[in-house]
């Protein structure tokens, strides 16, 4: 069986394909897994980390501003859609797969369509609760395997659609918490963590800055924050300054969050953006929410995904053009001062999870799967 799997440009869509990638390797031993993504983009660096061999394609996507610089870039993303459709031909008839999975990112277009148009079964997975570009230009062609219900009403009606959920690493929420707040060196104190992003957030970073002074004061509430790689160096030179530690009196300040499950499964509260892995693990996990929309993604999709959590009680939204570290520090007092509250939260968060998302995943496969696979 060989399995061609495309899709990138972000850690959002790179990961749920390699979750995907690995749960295969699980089902099948055999398998022969080659990754598509786009040349420069992280999942250049990502995929080959996990041990999947990737060829790359010179593909870009398409800016929506008018500008003279973004018009040049659209011309230059219009011929490269031509070379992309040669080179997908290409590495196509080289692998010969029996199937084709695509999660997202333009990228997926050229190499999926080809696969469609040349008999190649073809399933696509959608993290968002608002599809993508790609996804919904693709639809047609492809069972697509969405997050929730909700999202149905974004494709076209007579679209092969199954609500799975996203996947998720097997063991992600099954550690305790206990023993997560013993291996991080936590009190009995209620844990917020926040981050926003592998790159950070600005805005979080400064609100939470904010926060941090408070809390040093208050003392009742111990923090975990990723700064992330780019805001890093400036919220550490603003620590140092106020003479706030990066690790003593309940606040520890990290560049990047490299322990997920612990800090997640050690967490009362969470304060983060709203990519749709990490709502995925918020419900996985069961955790109340504190959720601050990018307002920089296309199609402004992470509002969309902070909704559901929002509508079904388990999360509060701050957009961020309201945020501070005055209204910030307000709503996690709020949360993490009434308990039963921060408890019915995290219930109605794992009420969304659909622990058994990559099980219903390889269901959708196998069916799609050719008979000489």
């Amino acid at each position: 069986m060989r399995v061609l799997m495309t899709g990138g440009g972000t850690a959002g869509h790179i990961n749920p394909a390699l979750t995907i990638a690995d749960a295969i390797r699980r089902e099948y031993p055999q398998a022969e897994i080659l990754f598509v993504g786009a040349d420069g983009r992280m999942e250049t660096t990502l995929v080959p980390a996990a041990g999947y061999p990737i060829k790359a394609m010179k593909v870009s996507g398409f800016q929506r501003k008018l500008t003279p610089k973004a018009l040049l870039d659209n011309a230059q993303a219009a011929f490269r859609v031509l070379t992309a459709s040669q080179a997908a031909g290409k590495i196509l008839k080289e692998f010969r797969p029996n199937i084709a999975i695509g999660t997202g990112g333009y990228v997926c277009g050229p190499i999926l369509r080809r696969a469609a148009k040349e008999g190649i079964p073809v399933v696509l997975h959608e993290s968002n609760a608002l599809p993508g570009v790609t996804v919904r230009m693709l639809a047609p062609y492809a069972t697509v395997c969405l997050p929730e219900e909700s999202a149905r009403r974004y494709l076209p009606a007579d679209a092969d659609v199954v609500v799975t959920g996203n996947p998720l690493p097997p063991t992600f929420s099954q550690r305790d918490k206990r023993e997560a707040r013993q291996r991080l060196g936590l009190d009995a104190r209620p844990v917020v963590l926040s981050f926003g992003g592998s790159l950070g957030a600005a805005t979080l970073n400064c609100a939470m800055f904010g926060v941090l002074e408070k809390a040093r004061q208050d003392g009742a509430i111990q923090f975990i924050h990723g700064a992330g790689k780019n805001g890093y160096p400036a919220m550490a030179a603003a620590l140092k300054d106020a003479g706030i530690p990066f690790k003593a009196d309940g606040i520890w300040v990290r560049e990047y969050i490299d322990d997920m499950p612990d800090c997640m499964a050690a967490a009362d509260l969470v304060v983060c953006r709203c990519g749709a892995m990490t709502l995925t693990e918020l419900q996985a996990c069961g955790k109340a929410a504190i959720l601050i929309p990018s307002p920089y993604v296309a199609e402004n999709h992470q509002f969309h995904n902070a909704q559901a959590l929002v509508k079904r009680g388990a999360a509060v939204c701050i957009e961020e053009k309201d945020l501070t570290a005055a209204s910030l520090w307000e709503a996690i007092r709020s949360i993490t001062e009434d308990p039963v509250r921060l408890v019915t939260m995290g219930e109605n968060a794992r009420k969304g999870a659909t622990p058994d998302a990559m099980d219903r995943i390889l269901e959708v496969i196998a069916g799609k799967l050719k008979p000489d696979a």
